[in-house]
Parts: structure tokens; C-alpha cells; sequence
């Protein structure tokens, strides 16, 4: 699964990068480099102009948003299940009830610097869960595959601010080669070259829309242990993202990342190290 991650690119940055028509960002987001369920995070998708829009902006666009990571459809009778709706599998996001809708109609980018994943080892007999950071190695962003939808607050007038929450999934796939080592499930994302198609709400071809994703660890990517400082979201900060050296060898099994608070405080002193490359 993909439960963290970093989003610590500024909004001028996604504005450019993601080539974005229609900025409706109100307020910027700081950068996150603890990104957990329930946070806010910038989403890139393609939407028709609303109501009150200008006459010259009568168009289909591309658009710079912020959305709630954990999906609420559009039916749900409360937003709490949003909390557990952090993944969407590849294998069954298109039959879904939750996922199929948005899959058919409402796609959209997630953009990351990288994200984590936690493996149990053991050390001395005792088990422990190391967090590892997984990031492009050129430093790119990683365009994180994902669905969005709207749902109604009907406790709030139609021209409340807070009547539609807007909340997001990413889509996950199962890992393989040294990412599979750390953990069973990886992030799909979507090539730069075809983010035009994966964003367009014409294009509602199952087949074709899932030869548009790409796992995660298709691209060069770079990975390395952190401290356990991540595990709780209290924690935020670059230094989330260090290197350190691995702890001694022990054996190991993949796992899920720990709960809000889970893991040791992870204030260990360790010496940098080279980040293994992973192809």
C-alpha cells in the first residue's frame, strides 16, 4: 500500500510543471514531508468551467486543486469512510462500487517527491518496523495515479464553502523486484507523455485507461532506510527524508506501515548512506 508520503514541491513549481490551465488553489499548502490519510494534498485534474466563471473561460481545462487524501463517494452517508479509503488496487478499481465511478470519470495526478514503506526485521530476537524512503533518482516528481469525487454536506447551503468535500485515492499495484522486498504494494503512477490522456473525462475506456499506469518502481528509483521519526505524524520536516545506514542484519518480512504512533522514537544516531538504485 502506499499509507506516507512527500509532497514538499512548491505551488509555482506544479503550476509549471504539471502545465496547469486553471489554478483554484485559494490558499498554498506548506511542504509536507509526512503526508498521512486525512491530509490535505495538491491534485492535478481536467474540469469543465463552474457556474461563475468568466464568459472567456468557457472551456475544458486543466486544473490545480486541494483535496482530502482518503476517499468519500459521492454516496457515502458520512465522510468517516474516507479514513479507510486511502488505496484503490489496479486489479479492481474499475468494478469497484467506491472506485468505479471515479475511475470511469474523475482521474487525476497526485504529485509526490516519494513516498514510504515500512519492513519488519528482526533484531536480537525482537521485531521492529524500519521505514524506507522511495524517490526518482533524478529528483523528479512522481505523478501519483488517482481518483477523486465530490460529496454533498447537505448540513451547509449551496453557497457555503465547505458544502462539497473534495477527497482523492491513489491507485496501487502489486510491487515487484527490491521494492516487492519491502513491501507487497507499490503506487502506480502515469508518464508525463500521457497525463493528457489519463486526465481527460471522455476518455472512459477500462482497457485503454489501464495501459496508461505504470507501477511505481518501473521508473529508476532510489531507496534507503530513515528514521522511525516518520512513523508518527507529529513529525514533518526535511530531515524525515536522511539517509541512514541500516541497522544491523536480521531477518526480514514485508509488512504495513505502523499506526499514527507506532515504532520506536527513532532517535538513533547513524551514518549516511548510499541509497540503493532500483530499476
Amino acid at each position: 500500500m502506499c499509507g506516507r508520503f512527500a509532497s514538499a514541491r512548491k505551488r509555482a513549481e506544479l503550476l509549471e510543471e504539471f502545465r496547469i490551465e486553471r489554478d483554484r488553489v485559494t490558499e498554498s499548502l506548506a511542504p509536507d514531508y509526512n503526508v498521512a490519510p486525512t491530509k490535505k494534498v495538491y491534485a492535478v485534474l481536467t474540469r469543465g468551467p463552474r457556474a461563475a466563471d468568466a464568459e472567456d473561460d468557457q472551456r475544458v481545462a486543466r486544473e490545480l486543486r486541494v483535496v482530502r487524501w482518503g476517499l468519500v463517494p459521492s454516496w457515502a452517508k458520512e465522510p468517516s469512510i474516507g479514513s479507510r479509503m486511502i488505496n484503490a488496487r489496479a486489479e479492481t478499481v474499475a468494478s469497484k462500487p467506491s472506485f468505479r465511478g471515479p475511475f470511469a470519470r474523475r482521474r487525476c495526478l497526485l504529485p509526490a517527491d516519494g513516498f514510504y514503506e515500512w519492513m519488519s526485521v528482526t533484531e536480537d530476537g525482537k521485531t521492529r518496523k524500519q521505514p524506507y524512503y522511495i524517490h526518482r533518482a533524478d529528483g523528479g516528481v512522481l505523478a501519483f495515479a488517482g481518483l477523486y469525487d465530490l460529496w454533498r454536506d447537505k448540513s451547509q447551503p449551496d453557497d457555503h464553502p465547505d458544502a462539497w468535500l473534495w477527497t482523492t485515492v491513489i491507485i496501487t499495484t502489486q510491487a515487484e523486484d527490491e521494492v516487492g522486498q519491502i513491501h507487497e504494494r507499490t503506487p502506480m503512477i502515469v508518464d508525463p507523455s500521457v497525463w493528457g490522456e489519463w486526465l481527460d473525462p471522455a476518455n472512459s475506456q477500462t482497457s485503454a485507461l489501464h495501459a496508461l499506469l505504470t507501477p511505481a518502481a518501473s521508473t529508476k528509483l532510489e531507496t534507503y532506510q530513515v528514521a522511525t521519526d516518520v512513523n508518527s505524524v507529529r513529525n514533518n520536516g526535511p530531515g524525515l527524508i536522511r539517509p541512514l545506514q541500516p541497522a544491523a542484519a536480521g531477518g526480514g518480512s514485508r509488512n504495513g506501515p505502523p499506526g499514527e504512533d507506532g515504532g520506536p522514537s527513532g532517535r538513533h544516531r547513524h551514518r549516511a548512506t548510499a541509497p540503493l538504485t532500483l530499476f
